[in-house]
Formats: C-alpha cells, structure tokens, sequence
C-alpha cells in the first residue's frame, strides 16, 4: 500500500548511474523504504513511536511544480567560471528569465512526468530553455525546429513526420518523446549526462571521436576536458546555471512564476478531418491558444489521419467535446487534399478546384512564377460528400514541389538555303507542328532562303547562345540604337513578351542550341514587340 501511495505522489525514484557521490548527497532523499525495513519479504508491525521515524519518506505531492523539479535532480554539477558567467548572464535579464519560464508553463509539467516515468534526472526538463527559450516554434539557422530543435534527418530517425501538412519536430508530445528517447540512447552509449548532452549538441560521432583522441593522447575523457567547439563547451555550463537558478531563485534575486503541480493540457481524439478556427470555437479559446498547443500543423485544418490527437487547455478539452457533439450534423472542414495529377500552371490548378489563382496561390504558398508539379499535395476547398477524413497515405506521404514556369517570348529567324520548317524545327527543339501552327503553314513546307519564321522560345541562356551563334556569321538588322539597348543573353525581360494563344504556347518545349554550323544568309530580325537577343 505505502508503495502504491508513492507512485500516486509523481516523484519516482531516479537512477542515478553515472553520478559522483558529491552529487548523490546534494540531492534530496528520494528513497520510499523505511530505514529499519528490510529490503525484501513481509514488511513487518510498527511500533508506535516509528510513526515519526525520519526514515519515513514524505508521501504529499508538492503544489508546486518547480519543487517538484528540484526534488528530481540528480545528475553531478558542474563547476567554474563558464557556469558563473552564464549565472551572470541570466540573472541580469531578469525580463527574459521570466518571459521564458512563463512560455513553459504550457508544456513543463508534462516533459517532467516524461522524465520520471522513464527514471531519468529531471535537469533535463530545463533543457528546453537552452535549445529553444521553450518556444516549439523555434527555427534555428541550421534548420533544427521546434523547442527539442530536432534536425531534420534527425528528426527523420526518430520518427517525427515532416510535411507539406504538419512539422512533428514542433509537437509537443511527439517531440518530448523523441527528445527523451535520443538522450537515453546517448546516455547508454557514454555513461555520463554531461557527455550525452555534449553529444545532443555537437552529435554522438563527434563526441565520440574527441573521447578517442583525448584517450590515445593519454588525456583526461572527462566532459570538461574534452576539445569541442565552444558552443558545447557553453552547453552544458548553460543548463548548470539554469538548474543553480531553479534550485535556489532567492539567491539569485530570481522571480520564477507559480506553475501547478499539474496538467495544463489534456489530449482530445479526432475521428474526421477539422478546421483549425472551428476547432478552437468549439473548445471556446483563440486559435493562437489552438496553434500554441499544436504548434506542428502547418495549414488551417488538422488532418485526423496524421494528427489524430490534439490538446487542448485541461478545462476546454471537455467543452470541446461537447461542443462537438452538439455540431455532429454540421461540417467540420472547409478545405481537403488534393493531389495534382500533371504539371500544372497555378491558374490551371485553380480553375480544376473552382479557386481563384489568388486564392490558390496564397493557400499553398506557391511562389511567382512556378509550375506546380506532377503529385504535389496541395489544399483545395471540400466538396460536398466529401469523406470525414483525407486517407493516411495522402495526409502522410504529402509534399510539394514547384517548378519554374517557361516564359516564351517571341523571335524571328531567317531561313537558310535548303532549310525546311522541319528543319528549322528540329534545329530548336521544337514540334513541327506547333511551327507550323505558329506561321501557318505546312509541317511539310519548304522555305525559301531569307524566309522569316516565327518561333515562340524560352527565355533561358541556351536559347540566347543559339540566336547568338546565328548572329555571329551576320550583321544584326536592327539599328545600333536597338542593338545597344537589347538584353543581355540570359537575362529574363521585364514583361512578357507577345505571343500566341495559350494552346499554341504550352506545346512549345524549351529548345536547345544544335551544333549545326550557321551559314552567312541566316540572319535573326528584331521583332516589332521585342528585341533580338545581343550578340556576344
């Protein structure tokens, strides 16, 4: 019974593998046994005055969660003047200290039940504060995201999905999972906190190999001895001085904010497909409370299929329920997946999806310019019919992907001697018979030498080398004042150049330059709506 009533209090005993005797009797006692109880068998009859035994363990739960920390610290201090340095640097920002430890009041208490489910010192629940100030937003310039800052191949490795949909990097729950997960296989793997952490920064290999090299120098392997660069020589020192702050706020003149002693958030099932705006209406909070807790979703709707949980604040999550059950008849979802099933422009997209290009393009954040290509997973307004729920392979595998739009503007050439609109075709890359559509004429027409053929080209340097290496054999027919004030080869233009209809200029395939020797009687002619690309 005595240990059930333990278990029920949230403070388990620590392992402390890996720590010094120092720090094994600067901790608080964390033993559930009496002093005078055998270690095994029938616990047996007390006497009176053993009430007050002080081998008894203190079976109340602290109100406050920062007590409760510093009851389940357990790994060695670290000494010296980074320490001290970094005490400094915390206590003079008394505004950022606090602004920090309120962020965390959302997501604390539960990276500490993490923590002492899995034995594991709970220092680590302050880890946060050094990565990210607690921030599951947070995006660093090496691209490491949410508030465990998980790079994205790391991220990748231990599980957390990262989509066109939702980032699980920022996840508060799946991201504590992997966090927690990665330091246990780092702290098996060296046997010491301060060198698991060292490894949580600058990685295990590095870490690694710095320990072979002090051991082959004879030197000490010793997290404080160890060479590193002087973001993980800061480390460690960072989360020390965090923990000294914590532990002691009044020395420090610190003000940590009341933070309970219990759940801020609960978890909620989804069983169909919800935008982010209705579900924060139906729990009855803002959508920046919503996107606070689940900061990995991306778009304004949640897909069940990938994100089948949510939290919300402990009190709303049974104001949501009902609040959904009351709505059952109503949609919950506005928008859904849709797959594109070829390279598209943005205004084919939308026009296949009854959106307006603008709508379409500020949705899926496409950029100017792009194509959208073949199997991107882009958001769309929901039909009516449509299922509860996108399927798990769409929501799961979702990506985009872009490519830049072929731009045509309009040039002509000169025929030469024996050439034909095949030819001349072929000499560009291009279907004979969208030539042929462009100058209205036959795939099979011969020309005449110094005949003007109209082609519809991409502005891409290929292009501008081919009508400059037809240039270089001949004198360009457009003024010196044209000719000074035409393009560089390559350069895209500030408009868009005129050109046929859209049927006509999306058949046409960016051309590359052919090696065939240009003769003197081909020569390029400026067109009245654009310039002939300079020769070099």
């Amino acid at each position: 019974m005595l240990a059930v009533s333990v278990l029920a209090t949230g403070c388990a005993t620590l392992d402390n593998s890996g720590t010094s005797a120092d720090a094994s009797s600067r901790k608080p006692a964390q033993s559930t046994r009496l002093a005078s109880q055998p270690a095994s068998g029938e616990m047996g009859p007390l006497e009176a005055g053993q009430l007050n035994h002080q081998g008894v363990a203190r079976l109340e739960a602290p109100n406050d969660l920062w007590e409760r920390i510093r009851r389940g610290f357990a790994m060695p201090d670290l000494e010296g003047d980074l320490v001290r340095s970094r005490e400094d640097w915390y206590t003079e920002r008394p505004e950022y200290l606090l602004r920090m430890t309120e962020r965390s009041r959302m997501y604390i208490f539960h990276v500490v039940e993490e923590l002492e489910r899995r034995n594991m010192p709970t220092e680590l629940a302050l880890l946060p504060f050094v990565e990210s100030a607690f921030n599951p937003q947070a995006v660093s310039s090496a691209k490491a995201a949410g508030m465990w800052q998980f790079m994205p191949a790391t991220g990748k490795y231990f599980d957390l999905t990262q989509n066109v949909f939702r980032d699980d990097r920022r996840d508060i729950l799946a991201s504590t999972r992997a966090a927690l997960d990665y330091l246990q296989k780092l702290h098996n793997m060296f046997g010491d906190w301060h060198l698991a952490l060292a490894a949580y920064n600058w990685g295990e290999g590095n870490v690694g190999r710095a320990i072979q090299r002090a051991r082959d120098a004879g030197e000490p392997t010793d997290y404080a001895s160890l060479r590193m660069p002087n973001e993980t020589r800061m480390y460690v020192p960072k989360l020390q001085a965090l923990e000294n702050i914590i532990a002691s706020p009044e020395k420090f003149g610190a003000t940590l904010p009341e933070i309970g002693n219990h759940p801020f958030f609960d978890t909620v099932r989804l069983t169909s497909d919800i935008d982010v705006a209705t579900a924060a209406e139906l729990a009855e909070i803002r959508v920046d409370e919503f996107k606070a807790l689940n900061p990995s979703i991306h778009r304004p709707i949640v897909f069940a299929a990938g994100t089948p949980e949510i939290l919300l604040p402990w009190d709303n999550a049974e104001v949501f329920k009902r609040n959904l059950q009351a709505r059952q008849s109503r949609r919950l979802a506005s928008w859904t997946a849709w797959v594109a099933p070829s390279n598209m422009t943005v205004s084919e997209a939308a026009r296949t999806n009854n959106m307006s290009e603008e709508e379409f393009r500020s949705l899926n954040n496409v950029p100017p310019r792009m194509l959208v290509k073949a199997g991107s997973t882009l958001l769309v307004p929901r039909g009516d019919g449509a299922a509860l729920k996108v399927a798990s392979d769409v929501v799961d595998q979702a990506r985009v992907a872009f490519a830049p739009e072929v731009v045509l503007r309009r040039a002509t050439v000169r025929a030469r001697k024996g050439d034909t609109l095949a030819s001349i075709a072929n000499r560009y890359d291009l279907p004979t018979s969208t030539v042929a559509g462009w100058n209205q004429l036959s795939p099979r027409a011969s020309l005449k030498r110094g005949q003007a053929v109209v082609l519809y080209l991409p502005q891409r340097s290929t292009v501008s080398r081919a009508l400059a290496a037809e240039s270089r054999s001949i004198k360009p027919t457009a003024s010196k004042r044209s000719a000074s004030n035409a393009r560089p080869a390559g350069r895209a233009p500030t408009k868009a150049a005129a050109k046929p209809t859209a049927t006509k200029t999306r058949q046409a395939a960016a051309p590359q330059a052919k090696s065939a020797k240009p003769t003197k009687t081909a020569k390029p002619v400026a067109s009245s709506k654009t310039k002939t690309a300079k020769a070099k």
